[in-house]
């Protein structure tokens, strides 16, 4: 008799890449999951309007990172995109499924010598996330 195993292997980084959104297979693209936070150090924040769920997108310019609120008790998920004019990178969006009155912090890299903008939303599928234009920032 002849006894046969099977090996499970853990996913591997191109495995357990984001795919809660089709633009985050792009090469220009990054996207996280945020981790749920309590504090959010931050040099600036704006609440996106009724529309867009009342999304709070904040931003820590030097540490890279991106805080995102959900604003709105509903089953979608709050977004907040950082867009730049150069880089490799030119889209960054930071997803908070943590439900509502929560807090997600998502840390990019990105380069400090161009012009980038916030934006705030809520994503409703994989290939559709509505967002409205919030504030610009360069750490130049």
């Amino acid at each position: 008799m002849t006894a046969a195993a099977v090996v499970f292997a853990a996913p591997t980084p191109a495995v357990a890449a984001e795919d809660w959104y089709a633009e985050c297979s792009r090469a220009d693209v990054s996207c996280q999951t945020g981790v749920e936070v309590k504090f959010v150090p931050s040099d600036k924040c704006a609440k996106a309007s009724a529309d867009m769920h009342h999304t709070e997108v904040c931003i820590l310019y030097y540490g890279d990172k991106v805080y995102v609120k959900d604003g709105q008790a509903d089953t979608h998920s709050a977004v907040g995109v950082v867009t730049s004019s150069t880089g490799d990178i030119r889209h960054r969006y930071c997803r908070n499924p943590h439900g509502y009155d929560t807090w997600a912090e998502c840390n990019f890299d990105w380069t400090e010598d161009s012009s980038k903008t916030v934006y705030g939303g809520y994503r409703v599928s994989t290939s559709v996330i509505y967002k409205g234009y919030l504030f610009p920032f360069a750490n130049n």
